[in-house]
């Protein structure tokens, strides 16, 4: 796809958003920047996968005693008495 037509189409430039020739410039510049950086982003090389995180003493206390533990602490429910 060329530029023109990826400006046009898949940044709407075919409308400027500004009616003044100084902000239009800045609006074309700031997407010919970003277009840039996305054609970048496409070379560089993907983030490696996060490591978990080793468990706290508490959520290892409760591994060893087979308590299941909740994903989250505040959706946890208390019994009401």
């Amino acid at each position: 796809m060329g530029t023109g037509l990826e400006f046009a189409n898949g940044h709407g430039m075919r409308q400027c958003r500004y009616r003044s020739e100084e902000k239009a410039h800045v609006q074309h510049v700031l997407t010919a920047i970003t277009v840039n950086l996305e054609r970048i982003g496409v070379h560089l090389p993907s983030a490696p996968a996060r490591q978990p995180r080793n468990p706290t003493a508490l959520q290892g206390f409760l591994d060893w005693q087979h308590i299941p533990r909740p994903r989250s602490w505040r959706v946890a429910t208390h019994p009401t008495g």
